[in-house]
């Protein structure tokens, strides 16, 4: 099994629902706000919205944001949200991104109204490009990329225009059929839009539509040798899917000019013709004008989210790939335990606006706490296992403890706890010498057992260099819950496992990637793989209640007094446990 192993929904499965057939968003983003206004003044009646990933690599936490918002504004306002994969770079895709993304987004508890690529465009898009060069406004250029640079200019110095801007109509539609007929080297031309080099706006100084590859694509083979540039495909597919708002992060409001400038120049709406290549692929024939609005990204301290370095720390072998619990990416978050919910909380708590800001990592921690403190049932485990001999109970004495799954929610059930002479106890709640405060075993202290009583140390086993190997005590008979003495007054209470019923568990304590709050800050020299945090993953063999061992995968616990733990995805069974530790109980994070 693989985290790509999820089937596919049916293409235009679902069936258009209008804007009044669901009650109106309570959420009051400034999105939001344009969508009730367009819907209130009649400019549209039904909304559609899509999320665009390119499949060149596994999702991130940010693009939770985005997949939130793009589906849940359709959702919220009776609308459609389609998926649409971005593949127009076929060099860098693969079918294994395409889906895991898939998977992440119904795993975020959403569902596609239609399934999409941009390359089921690749014949609008052809002919979209050709009308521009017909009505003068597209060229073939024969400069370089370094030539193209040179020739861009600056921020405060103007471009100058290709000599090859003012060929013919005649001359452009022969080179531009010539490229799609393969004719041409990589990189020795491009189709470029004919706008302003001295523009302000460095993104409408002639940008390239079209560039040579000759490479085949996952989707269409080696029918193209040209692929659409990014900005050109992304603008068509949102007019070809009749979009009405299309959501985009900030970072490509600088691009919305000349989005504008495809949609308008090429006027799908306006010449029905250029949408003829869809009969082929039976999708319908509609067009739209969209409307762009950019929103702030999520940006989260102690990460990187960018997908070039993501790309790295799997390829360098630093991380054990893109599902590594430790991975930001949405694969990795749930591995690691997190749940759809706490990452919907994250969306809501972090809201939406057009002001960038960094959010503290223990936001995230908090969600998920949040999320699991009122579902996950608890369970008893020990991660550094002491053993405990109670010396005055019978050899081989066993019985049964009733405990309830979850002390708030009643609903949860109850749970049968094998108890016996000895134990399995936390290594760390046991102290000869005890620092100030303490509040767990000492020799000749009590404490609670979780339980089953009070509990007094006797006896402390050592071996030959002087460790501890075992703990002997005294269990007190009279107190145990309900009876007369268990109201007696002691500092602390600790979990256990029966030693004799126990399941060896491997427990996998993960934590921060990165050791700093900017990894990706590089002014002191440094960069991102030299703020890997060594103390991110470490694996020890512990002990579980029976009860643990048969979780099913992905099933979160909390482990009493230790913290939030999942099933492993992939390598859990009830013969060989193994969980991951989500979060700790509370925020105990140090940069050290």
């Amino acid at each position: 099994m693989s985290p790509t192993d999820t089937p596919a929904p049916p293409a235009d499965a679902a069936p258009e629902i209008r804007a009044t057939d669901a009650p109106a968003s309570a959420k009051k983003d400034f999105i939001r706000q344009i969508v009730r206004e367009d819907l209130a003044s009649g400019k549209h009646s039904a909304i559609r919205t899509r999320f665009p990933p390119e499949p060149n690599g596994y999702l991130h936490i940010g693009h939770a944001k985005a997949i939130c918002l793009n589906f849940g504004v359709a959702t919220e306002f009776g609308g459609l949200c389609n998926l649409r994969f971005d593949d127009t770079n076929p060099a860098k895709e693969d079918p294994e991104f395409v889906r895991a993304i898939e998977d992440d987004v119904r795993w975020l508890g959403f569902d596609w109204a239609s399934l999409r690529h941009a390359s089921d465009y690749f014949g609008v898009y052809y002919l979209a490009a050709q009308k521009l060069v017909r009505d003068g406004k597209a060229f073939v250029c024969d400069l370089s990329a370094e030539e193209v640079r040179q020739y861009r200019g600056s921020l405060t110095e103007p471009g100058r225009n290709s000599p090859y801007r003012e060929r013919s109509v005649e001359e452009n539609l022969d080179l531009f059929a010539r490229m799609r007929a393969g004719e041409f080297a990589d990189g020795a031309r491009t189709l470029r839009a004919k706008i302003d080099m001295a523009s302000g706006n460095i993104n409408l100084r002639d940008p390239a539509l079209y560039r040579i590859k000759h490479v085949e694509h996952q989707n269409t083979g080696a029918e193209w040798p040209i692929y659409p540039m990014y900005d050109f495909a992304h603008a068509l597919g949102d007019a070809v899917e009749g979009i009405t708002h299309s959501l985009c992060t900030l970072e490509f409001e600088d691009h919305r000019p000349l989005y504008d400038w495809c949609v308008d120049n090429v006027d799908l709406a306006g010449n029905p013709d250029l949408l003829e290549p869809l009969l082929a692929k039976g999708l319908p024939k509609e067009a739209a004008k969209p409307r762009q609005i950019e929103f702030s990204r999520l940006n989260i301290n102690y990460t990187v989210m960018s997908k070039r370095k993501l790309t790295q720390l799997v390829g360098e072998g630093l991380v054990d790939g893109w599902d590594d619990p430790r991975m930001y990416t949405l694969q990795g978050l749930r591995r690691r335990g997190y749940t759809p919910a706490s990452l919907r909380l994250l969306v809501d708590r972090v809201g939406i606006s057009k002001q960038n800001s960094v959010i503290d990592f223990s936001v995230l921690e908090g969600c998920l706490r949040e999320d699991l403190d009122a579902t996950a049932s608890r369970r008893m485990a020990v991660v550094d296992p002491l053993k405990l001999v109670l010396a005055n109970l019978a050899e081989g004495h066993e019985e049964s403890l009733t405990f309830p799954n979850h002390p708030k929610d009643e609903s949860q059930g109850e749970r049968q706890v094998p108890f016996s002479r000895e134990l399995w106890i936390e290594r760390e709640d046991f102290a000869e010498v005890p620092p100030k405060g303490w509040k767990r075993l000492v020799p000749g202290g009590e404490v609670r057992l979780r339980g089953a009583g009070i509990v007094r140390i006797d006896e402390v086993l050592k071996d030959e260099a002087g460790n501890i190997t075992e703990l002997r005590g005294w269990l007190d008979p009279e107190s145990r819950p309900g009876m007369e003495g268990a109201n007696r007054k002691v500092k602390g209470t600790i979990h256990w496992v029966s030693a004799k019923h126990a399941v060896a568990a491997e427990i996998r304590l993960y934590d921060r990637l990165f050791s700093v709050e900017k990894p990706d800050d590089e002014s002191d020299g440094k960069t991102y793989r030299d703020h890997l945090n060594p103390d991110s993953k470490r694996t020890v063999q512990g002990w579980v209640e029976p009860a643990a061992a048969l979780a099913a995968v992905e099933q979160s616990f909390q482990f009493e007094r230790t913290g939030y733990f999942v099933a492993d995805r992939y390598d859990h069974t009830a013969e060989r446990p193994v969980f991951n530790r989500s979060v700790t109980l509370r925020d105990t994070w140090s940069a050290g």
